[in-house]
């Protein structure tokens, strides 16, 4: 395993900000059943693992994205974290409202951005990537050109890893599902058979059979 991926991932489970419970999932809106409970908000609010997920965005993105020229955070969570990556890189940033203003100058786009502009996206998790991929069609619909999304989490499921691809849009996250569950196993915060479940919902949500 990636080293950032590793230290991201354990620095999301001490503060909590990503919650494994097998034995006792959470119910997401939709009616699924999840072992996992996701808030990276919590990174905000913990400032030496904020610094160590800022700073590994902000590698990531000169990594893979070395030709960007404008950041843009996903509303509301990815707003802070583009703000800070902005700060430490020197880029400008903006972010994407999730519709337009109903008033002034009806802006769903916040900041300036020309049309041409390398645009990436900054964005806390990835689940099935709809609602970042809607991010994505305003930035394109605007003129940008989407290098691709930087993130912290993602779970890597198959809807969202297909939708991107559908899209061809890259995503680069610090960590993701399966490095956090290995992880979580081997520093004692879930048993290590409980993996093999924590994959098996990874892989289809809507299967329960891994409820114990």
């Amino acid at each position: 395993m990636e080293e950032r991926k590793v230290k991201i991932a354990k620095d999301l489970l001490k503060i909590k900000a990503v919650f494994f419970s097998p034995d006792k999932p959470f119910t997401w809106a939709s009616g699924i059943k999840s072992p996992v409970y996701c808030d990276n908000r919590l990174t905000l609010t913990a400032p030496d693992v904020r610094n160590d997920v800022e700073n590994g965005l902000a590698e990531a993105i000169k990594e893979n994205y070395p030709e960007v020229e404008v950041l843009m955070g996903t509303s509301t969570a990815g707003i802070a974290h583009a703000a800070i990556v902005g700060h430490i890189t020197g880029l400008p940033m903006g972010y994407v409202r999730s519709g337009a203003k109903d008033h002034g100058r009806q802006n769903q786009i916040e900041g300036k951005l020309e049309k041409g502009q390398k645009v990436v996206v900054v964005e806390d998790l990835i689940s099935t990537g709809g609602s970042v991929l809607e991010v994505v069609d305003v930035l394109r619909a605007a003129g940008a050109e989407v290098l691709g999304i930087a993130s912290i989490f993602t779970y890597g499921m198959k809807k969202g890893l297909q939708r991107l691809k559908e899209a061809d849009v890259k995503n680069v996250s610090l960590t993701d599902f399966d490095v956090i569950a290995e992880v979580a196993a081997a520093e004692g915060y879930i048993e290590k058979e409980d993996v093999e479940r924590l994959i098996k919902f990874r892989n289809d949500p809507s299967d329960e059979s891994w409820i114990k």
